[in-house]
This record gives structure tokens, C-alpha cells and sequence, in this order.
């Protein structure tokens, strides 16, 4: 391991998403860099950011930026791809520390995985909207076909914590119907929350190489931290969790989808 670096090794990583969604984010991290200590925002007063206007969540953006800079956090990462898609500047230019997004590596391992160039990607409507993955994917290869579809009920359907009821499939089969039709070979998640629904998602998409980007996103981070030589020096790492609105549903639903048994949730408003 590389020497302490200004004394940043033991600070937290700031982690933060619209609502419970970036918890798959939070999940990888935690399985990659056991040592790091982990402050997990999740903005549930606000969610879901996807239908707001990009003024609205560079606000959102920028506030929160500001709360993790007077944490002393070591580093950011925008667990939610409509931020990552339309306001990583704005967490840049207010954190002043390093900032990881959500779609720079789910591009690059998509990029990895489309062996026929064909690849479909479903977002909120902002994150669509803002082409990000597909500006992001023509860099690495401009030969490639890619195809968007915004699908905005998925995320308040995840924050109800109905992934599971009949009315995701109903859900899933009116937003994706064409993607079946189209039979392209890779499909990115392009929202932290869309993983929750990963099983019907790929039931009804059967054949497809679905792309979560946590895992890369963990990845990505871990040699961040690595290459700048700030990796935590503890033996085991712990989490804060705080959040804007319903802390004891954020608890409820993180055990519900993800098994994650949180005891305490902090509140905190804007």
C-alpha cells in the first residue's frame, strides 16, 4: 500500500443517490473495500430526481456536495446516473475531492460486453434525455447502435417497495415491449434503482446481456483510491446512513430489497 497522502486514508467515502436505489452501489463498495468507512446519503424527500428539471438537480447536487465537503469526506461517488448524467460538475466543482459517477464505467463495461455493437439503455427521463450513455459509449466506439428508452415509473415502484407485485410486470411489459422486438444484445440499467427489478427485468428480456454498473463503479473507485494513495489504513470500515424524509421506510426497504439490516438512519434536510 502506497504511504498516507495529507492524511485523507482514514476519511470517509461519501456516497449518495435520489432515494434507496444507490444502495446496490453502496452493497459493492462495501464488498470490495471492507476497510473503508462509508456515509451513504439517500435524498428520500426529494426522489425520484429523473422527472425534475436539470436546474432542480444540480440544486440538489450542489447542497449536497456542500454537507459531504464539511464531513471530510475523501472522495464522492454519485450513486444515481441522472446526477452522474447532468450535474457531476456541479458535485466537482463543490467537493473539491474526488468524484466518481455511475456511467463513465457501466459504459465501459458495456462497451466490453457489445460484442454485436448493438446496445439498448433504459434511465429516468433525464438521464435520457441528456444522451450521457450514449455520448459516453460513441467515445469508446462511434460504430456503435444505441438505443434509449426512458422508463420513469420504475423508480417510485422501487421506493414503494412493490418490485415484486404483479404491477412491475405490467410496469415492464408497457416500457420494454419494444426492446423485446428489437433483440439487441446488451441492455445497461442505466438508474441505481432499475437493479431491484433485475429478475423480471431479464425474465421478460430473455437474452440479453444486462449491465449493472455497480460492480464496475466499485471497481473504478478502488483504483481511484489506490492510484491516489488514500486507501483506508482500518482494519474494518463502518456506515452512517442518513437520509432527507422516512427513515424507518429506508430501513424497511433496504432490508426488504437489498437484506441490508440497518440500524440507525440519520435525518437530514435542506
Amino acid at each position: 500500500m502506497r504511504e498516507k497522502k495529507n492524511g485523507l486514508n482514514n476519511r470517509p467515502i461519501g456516497i449518495f443517490d435520489s432515494g434507496i436505489g444507490g444502495l446496490t452501489v453502496l452493497k459493492e463498495i462495501r464488498r470490495m473495500l471492507p476497510n473503508e468507512d462509508l456515509i451513504y446519503f439517500g435524498d428520500t424527500a426529494r426522489v425520484p430526481y429523473g422527472t425534475k428539471s436539470p436546474l432542480a438537480v444540480k440544486k440538489f447536487a450542489s447542497e449536497i456536495s456542500v454537507w459531504f465537503k464539511s464531513l471530510n469526506v475523501k472522495a464522492i461517488v454519485v450513486a444515481c446516473n441522472t446526477v452522474s448524467a447532468i450535474a457531476l460538475k456541479e458535485v466537482e466543482k463543490f467537493s473539491k475531492v474526488p468524484v466518481i459517477g455511475v456511467i463513465k464505467p457501466g459504459a465501459i463495461e458495456s462497451a466490453g460486453a457489445a460484442v454485436s455493437g448493438n446496445i439498448s439503455v433504459i434511465g429516468t427521463t433525464a438521464m435520457v434525455n441528456s444522451k450521457a450513455y450514449e455520448k459516453e459509449l460513441k467515445r469508446i466506439n462511434p460504430s456503435f447502435k444505441v438505443f434509449q428508452k426512458a422508463c420513469p415509473l420504475f423508480v417510485p415502484l422501487v421506493e414503494e417497495g412493490w418490485s415484486d407485485k404483479k404491477i412491475a410486470d405490467e410496469i415492464i411489459y408497457e416500457y420494454l415491449f419494444e426492446l423485446k422486438e428489437k433483440k439487441r444484445g446488451v441492455l445497461i440499467l442505466g438508474c441505481t434503482h432499475y437493479p431491484m427489478l433485475k429478475k423480471k427485468i431479464s425474465s421478460f428480456l430473455s437474452g440479453y446481456k444486462i449491465i449493472d454498473s455497480a460492480e464496475s463503479v466499485a471497481k473504478f473507485l478502488k483504483e481511484d483510491l489506490y492510484a491516489k494513495g488514500i486507501l483506508s489504513r482500518k482494519k474494518k470500515g463502518k456506515e452512517i446512513f442518513v437520509v432527507s424524509d422516512a427513515p424507518d421506510k429506508f430501513k424497511y426497504l433496504a432490508r426488504k430489497l437489498l437484506g441490508l439490516n440497518i440500524k440507525s438512519v440519520r435525518l437530514k434536510r435542506f
